[in-house]
């Protein structure tokens, strides 16, 4: 096995960029409805679309320094994925997506709060969004929790999406 490259570390997680041989996992991590229910089609993740994102996410990380990270447990189990990239090249984006066994255990606000601190301490820009279903409450949730405050809805793929905004001046000082 080759040397994992660990972009961000918190207590529980390693946040790690991606390997060529990858897509399984991403089609695995949204190959359920339960998994995709609250993304852009609405539907479980062919082998192929896995393989179009992770291609993206290489070029996104060549392009602007970060994207959407491999997620490992402190066990080196993957989790799920999870990071900051460039939304229709204008701002940035929070996103992630965590394996249902890993729902329900905090990991995705630590994941989303390490985030914002690695992204405002190596000033990418002054700020980000981040925006979820109309229905996911619980992402919803942990968007709160680290700062983020509602804007404007946002259309995505025809539907009305909740957005949020974080700024550095948003962000309470890390302890």
């Amino acid at each position: 096995m080759r040397e994992q490259r660990v972009i961000l570390k918190t207590p529980r997680l390693s946040f790690v960029m991606w390997d060529e041989g990858d897509a399984a996992l991403v089609q695995q991590l949204h190959s359920t409805m339960a998994t995709t229910r609250y993304l852009s089609g609405n539907a479980p993740w062919s082998l192929e679309k896995a393989e179009q994102r992770l291609k993206g996410w290489f070029e996104e990380q060549a392009r602007d320094g970060t994207t959407k990270y491999k997620l490992l447990a402190e066990d080196g189990n993957f989790v799920g994925r999870a990071g900051i990239s460039k939304f229709r090249s204008e701002q940035f984006e929070l996103g992630y997506s965590l394996r249902e066994e890993a729902w329900g255990k905090g990991l995705a606000t630590e994941a989303a709060g390490a985030l914002a601190d690695w992204f405002f301490e190596r000033q990418f820009a002054s700020g980000f969004i981040a925006f979820t279903h109309p229905e996911n409450i619980v992402s919803q949730r942990v968007l709160r929790k680290i700062s983020m405050r509602e804007r404007a809805p946002i259309p995505i793929d025809g539907v009305l999406g909740t957005a949020f905004e974080l700024t550095a001046d948003m962000r309470p000082p890390m302890p």
